[in-house]
């Protein structure tokens, strides 16, 4: 496992020394799909470094709805997770695994250290506060000026890139929710997208084509 790590961190260009010391202070993560990784409850200051699999960044309203963020995929981490442990922040989204994930968890209490000792490092962590920028910009832009039939086609296609696949298991319930509307509109518009032929559906399970 040691060797995947060094391995996702080589390819993030992180300096030799900086891998040893992260190897050294953090800890494995096994995550089912649907398990919650950071929660706002979350106690453990520790960030995770995708190794394998999938995390989406939901965040909640008072109501018990939620909208999707953004994923992370291999060698990403969350910035969110970044700038509240920082700042000692209470934490207002969620991380949970779209898929079986491999993580590197790492303790939150050298990231200071490091961001002033490493460039590499520094790069890493302004590479991914830039990359979760542009994205939540882009979930935005979706939700004020996309159309809903526009808002899900955009998820399918933004979920197929980051899992490398196709093939899209995923109920129609949880789509809604993911999307903040209701199933109903959801299997509307998924059997409009199928007669535009820009999926196909079976049970639990959606292609892009």
């Amino acid at each position: 496992m040691e060797e995947l790590v060094s391995r996702v961190l080589h390819n993030s260009n992180i300096e030799p020394k900086l891998v040893d010391e992260i190897l050294t202070i953090g800890r494995l993560k096994k995550v089912k799909a649907g398990g919650v990784v950071i929660s706002p409850e979350s106690t453990t200051n520790e960030i995770p470094l995708v190794l394998d699999g999938l995390l989406k960044v939901m965040r909640h309203d008072d109501k018990g709805g939620e909208i999707f963020l953004y994923f992370l995929g291999g060698g990403e981490t969350c910035a969110m997770s970044i700038t509240c442990c920082i700042e000692g922040k209470p934490k207002a989204f969620y991380v949970v695994a779209e898929e079986d994930s491999i993580l590197w968890m790492v303790p939150m209490t050298f990231i200071d250290t490091w961001i002033v000792k490493y460039k590499s490092f520094r790069k890493f962590v302004f590479d991914s506060y830039q990359s979760r920028f542009d994205e939540m910009l882009t979930t935005i832009d979706s939700v004020v000026f996309l159309k809903m039939h526009e808002r899900l086609y955009k998820y399918l296609l933004d979920k197929k890139q980051a899992s490398g696949t196709f093939v899209i298991n995923k109920t129609h319930e949880q789509i809604a929710n993911e999307l903040n509307t209701s199933r109903v509109v959801i299997s509307r518009l998924l059997k409009q997208l199928e007669r535009e032929e820009k999926i196909e559906q079976y049970r639990n399970r959606i292609e892009i084509l």
